[in-house]
């Protein structure tokens, strides 16, 4: 599956956040992450990142498809991480 992960956490938990979901997924943007996973490794994920987090204080949105081609991205201005590979 496709997921796009979008994270708010506190100051102290970003650094955590971050290593975690880099991972897993590509990193796009400040707290924005995409990629292909498996349920799995996303249910892994989801554990892992709740163990960083406050509940009460930090949010986590995934937003999920069976396939990339499904969505349509546009990027205005400048692109933080490239998730194309090089050969």
């Amino acid at each position: 599956m496709y997921v796009i992960l979008v994270y708010d956490v506190g100051e102290k938990r970003v650094g955590k956040m971050l290593r975690l979901c880099r991972k897993y997924l590509n990193w796009i943007q400040n707290s924005v992450f995409e990629g292909e996973i498996t349920e799995v490794k996303l249910h892994e994920l989801k554990i892992k990142a709740g163990d960083i987090m406050h509940e009460e204080e930090d949010s986590l949105i995934i937003f999920k498809s069976r396939n990339e081609k499904w969505l349509d991205k546009e990027i205005i201005g400048k692109e933080r991480s490239s998730v194309e590979t090089f050969l």
